[in-house]
């Protein structure tokens, strides 16, 4: 490397209510020499922050536009409602947008919920950010209506959240400029899709496999020749020349004839001198 060459980093952008802990202690597990710096963004700021080359990939809220940047989703958050803990509508573990109609629902600039239609009544004027808008629950001036994470980003002990069954749901992504695909996107797209380090979508491939080896533990499998003079599937035996012509039982006694013969000749009394 030459002294003009930058090192590798990698910059990732996310959203508030996006928590990426768990993928950036992963990074620092794989690649420990390639140093990830976090960029916090807000929900409108993020996809510019990509378009610009401020940051590499992002944790974004659909939609976005794919003309340029790409996205995968990756889950989609329960929509709740932040109340007072003494509100009437902590009596139930679930609401619908018509339970919230005489309530004065705040709307927030930073807002990120696609609505068709708001429930309840609005109030004379939108909060700057959903922060702000909390502290309006917390003065008894409306509700919220906001994603699940968001509630739990600007908890409070005075006020709670229930799900809102009919809300419009938010969507959170892994999003990219199309055009700057890089090795180090695409490691970290394999970490958020859950693959492993030698996983064969990676830039890591999986090492040449061992060669299997034969049965008896010889390579290649081939069988192993008899020794010679020795019959295959007998051991121990006599061959079969030795016991060719000997008599299974013992010759009677001076018996003429064979080897039977000879053993009783040998045996027998001294003929005597004429």
């Amino acid at each position: 490397m030459t002294g003009s060459e930058e090192s590798p980093s990698f910059r990732l952008a996310y959203v508030p209510g996006v928590t990426p802990t768990k993928w950036v202690r992963i990074w620092n597990e794989r690649l420990p020499d390639v140093p990830l710096t976090l960029v916090a963004v807000s929900a409108a700021q993020a996809c510019g922050v990509l378009r610009d080359g401020d940051a590499d990939a992002g944790f974004v809220r659909l939609p976005v536009d794919r003309a340029d940047l790409s996205a995968i989703p990756l889950y989609t958050e329960t929509t709740v409602v932040v109340v007072p803990k003494d509100h009437l509508v902590t009596a139930a573990d679930e609401v619908s947008t018509e339970d919230l109609a005489d309530e004065i629902v705040l709307h927030p600039l930073d807002d990120t919920l696609d609505w068709e239609q708001r429930p309840g009544r609005p109030a004379n004027d939108r909060p700057a950010t959903t922060a702000d808008a909390v502290e309006l629950v917390a003065a008894g001036v409306g509700v919220l209506v906001v994603p699940q994470s968001l509630a739990r980003l600007h908890h409070r002990r005075d006020l709670t959240y229930r799900p809102v069954s009919d809300a419009p749901a938010s969507r959170v992504a892994l999003s990219w400029p199309q055009d700057e695909t890089t090795d180090l996107v695409e490691d970290f797209i394999g970490i958020v899709r859950g693959r492993t380090v030698n996983s064969s979508r990676g830039r890591r491939p999986d090492p040449a496999p061992a060669q299997p080896k034969g049965k008896g533990g010889e390579t290649g499998g081939a069988r192993r020749k008899p020794a010679a003079g020795k019959t295959p599937g007998k051991t121990g035996g006599k061959p079969a020349g030795k016991s060719a012509g000997k008599p299974s039982g013992k010759s009677p006694r001076g018996a003429s004839g064979g080897s039977g013969g000879a053993r009783g000749a040998k045996r027998g009394k001294p003929r005597r001198r004429s």
